[in-house]
């Protein structure tokens, strides 16, 4: 049994990682989930249930929550919860990019304690524990020094830019998109981008893991109101995401237009 958490969630991590590509390997079946949820295929089900087997066996009290797993609303009377996103990417990982990571949080009392994002295909795999600091490839990360938000490059989808989510006009920062919401919190917690910002409302399964990453690398990490992200909750989602340098955060924050 791995002695600490993040070890646990390091090991289940990589062990994910080969059966994602074993399954890859044999050719994908893609079926579409309800409601317009999205696509799925037999590797994220594989893997689902296999980190479902391999982490609840080692902590038998930790309570679970998974995109590919039917919600049991038992984990909100539960102290520490495992969150995880088998496949974050899952399209990504369709069409054969190499951009998809698993995304595997333990998640205490509504905060965030131990995160792994792993990209297998990229052979990149970022850690973190709560005030213990973030790494990739066990190498020490931070984010990149503040930098004034017209400067600044920021990963964020197309429908962030619009104009009724800006006031007086849409910054001119330099903006870039990585389908995996978990790999996008990874690079600015790496310093390649120096913010990534999310408006819609987030699944707690794609960012957990990455937002720990990010803040233990220096960021101040919110949901779109500059609220502090809160975990496990009864419908697992936050209102988006927003993380940076405290002082790109804060200029960031104050360009939005916050909805009543």
């Amino acid at each position: 049994m791995p002695e600490t958490d993040l070890g646990l969630l390091i090991d289940a991590a990589k062990a994910a990682g080969d059966i994602a590509l074993r399954e890859k390997a044999r050719g994908l079946d893609v079926e579409e989930k309800p409601g317009g949820a999205g696509p799925v295929t037999q590797a994220d089900l594989a893997v689902d249930n296999a980190l479902r087997e391999a982490l609840t066996d080692q902590r038998p009290g930790y309570a679970w929550l998974s995109e590919e797993t039917e919600d049991d609303l038992n984990r909100l009377d539960a102290e520490t919860v495992f969150i995880v996103d088998p496949i974050d990417g899952t399209r990504s990982f369709i069409k054969g990019d190499a951009t998809w990571a698993h995304s595997l949080a333990i998640v205490r009392n509504g905060v965030v304690t131990h995160g792994v994002v792993y990209l297998p295909e990229m052979d990149l795999l970022y850690a973190a524990d709560l005030s213990g600091g973030a790494t990739c490839n066990d190498v020490p990360i931070n984010v990149s020094p503040d930098v004034q938000l017209g400067e600044s490059h920021i990963l964020a989808t197309k429908p962030n830019m619009e104009p009724r989510h800006w006031r007086g006009h849409v910054p001119d920062f330099k903006r870039a998109h990585r389908p995996s919401l978990a790999f996008r919190l990874s690079l600015v917690a790496q310093g390649r981008y120096d913010a990534m910002l999310t408006l819609r409302p987030s699944w707690e399964w794609d960012i957990a893991a990455g937002a720990l990453i990010m803040s233990e690398a220096g960021a101040k990490v919110t949901d779109r109101h500059g609220q502090a992200l809160v975990f496990n909750n009864p419908v697992p989602q936050t209102a988006g995401v927003l993380g940076a340098a405290p002082d790109l955060h804060r200029q960031i924050a104050g360009a939005l237009v916050y909805p009543d």
